[in-house]
C-alpha cells in the first residue's frame, strides 16, 4: 500500500521530529496536547519492557516512546474505533507492525485486559473532567476524550492494576485538583505512588498539571521531584521544555 493513502483528505501527517515518526490526525477534531508529550518523556523505561498505553487517542504517547527508547513492545487501548482506526494507519505508515498495535476496546474489560497480558509499564492520560462538571454532550469525540464518560479514574487505576506485573509501573498526568482522589485510589488498588511531578504555565501561575509515578506492590516512599516550568519569564519555553520538544542538538542524549 502506497503511504499516501493511508492518509486521508480530513487528515494531517504531522512530523514529529523524532527518529522520522509521524501521526495522522484529523484536521478538526481531538489532536494531542502538551500533557501527553510531558507524560511520555516523564515516564521511564527498560530495555526491552512490555508497555500499555490506555486512553491512546490518536497513538502519540505510543509513538514519541518507541521513538526514545529500546522497548519490547507497546499496545494501545482505545475505546472510540475511528481513533483506533486512524493509530494503526499511522503504525503502518511509520513500519512499526513489529513494535507497536492498537487495540479497540473498554478499559473495563477484563476478558480483554487478560488477553494482553502483564506488562512492565503502563501509562495513561485520562479524561479530566467528572462526568457531572458541566454541561457536555456524551456523544461528541472531544467529550469523551476529556470527560469520565466511558470511564472513570478508579476504572483506569483497577486496569492498570490487572495489568501490570508484580513491582511493574504506572505513569499517569492528570489535573492537581483530583491528586487526593488519585493517591487514595491507586492505594485501593495496591499501586502505591511513588513519585510526583507538578508542571506549572510560569513561575507565577499554579500548577495545572501533575505527573504521578506509581509501582504495584512497593513500599510506602513518595518523593516529589522538581517542578517543570513551561514558560520564562520572556514568554518563551523553557530550556527542558525544549529539550522535550526536541528543539535542542543534545535533546536524546
Amino acid at each position: 500500500m502506497l503511504k499516501a493513502k493511508l492518509v486521508k483528505e480530513d487528515e494531517t501527517l504531522d512530523d514529529l521530529q523524532l527518529k522520522e515518526i509521524f501521526v495522522i490526525q484529523k484536521v478538526h477534531g481531538f489532536r494531542f496536547g502538551m500533557d501527553a508529550v510531558l507524560l511520555a518523556n516523564f515516564a521511564k523505561f527498560k530495555k526491552k519492557d512490555l508497555v500499555v498505553d490506555l486512553c491512546s487517542g490518536t497513538g502519540i504517547i505510543p509513538f514519541i516512546i518507541t521513538g526514545k527508547n529500546e522497548i519490547s513492545h507497546i499496545t494501545g487501548v482505545e475505546i472510540q474505533e475511528d481513533m483506533v482506526e486512524m493509530a494503526n494507519r499511522s503504525v503502518l505508515y511509520n513500519e512499526l507492525e513489529d513494535k507497536m498495535q492498537f487495540v479497540h476496546g473498554d478499559l473495563k474489560d477484563e476478558k480483554l485486559l487478560k488477553t494482553i497480558g502483564k506488562v512492565d509499564v503502563v501509562t495513561v492520560n485520562p479524561p479530566y473532567k467528572l462526568q457531572n462538571s458541566g454541561i457536555i454532550n456524551e456523544n461528541n469525540k472531544d467529550a469523551i476524550a476529556r470527560h469520565e464518560i466511558c470511564c472513570t479514574l478508579e476504572d483506569v487505576i483497577k486496569a492498570s492494576n490487572i495489568l501490570l506485573k508484580d513491582k511493574g509501573k504506572l505513569y499517569m498526568v492528570h489535573r492537581p485538583e483530583r491528586i487526593a482522589d488519585i493517591l487514595c485510589i491507586m492505594r485501593k488498588y495496591k499501586i502505591e505512588p511513588k513519585l510526583i511531578r507538578i508542571v506549572q504555565p510560569n513561575v507565577k501561575k499554579a500548577p495545572n498539571l501533575i505527573l504521578i509515578e506509581g509501582q504495584k506492590n512497593a513500599g510506602k516512599f513518595l518523593k516529589w521531584d522538581n517542578t517543570l516550568y513551561v514558560y520564562s519569564e520572556n514568554g518563551e519555553y523553557t530550556e527542558e521544555i525544549n529539550m522535550i520538544y526536541g528543539k535542542m542538538e543534545d535533546s536524546h542524549d
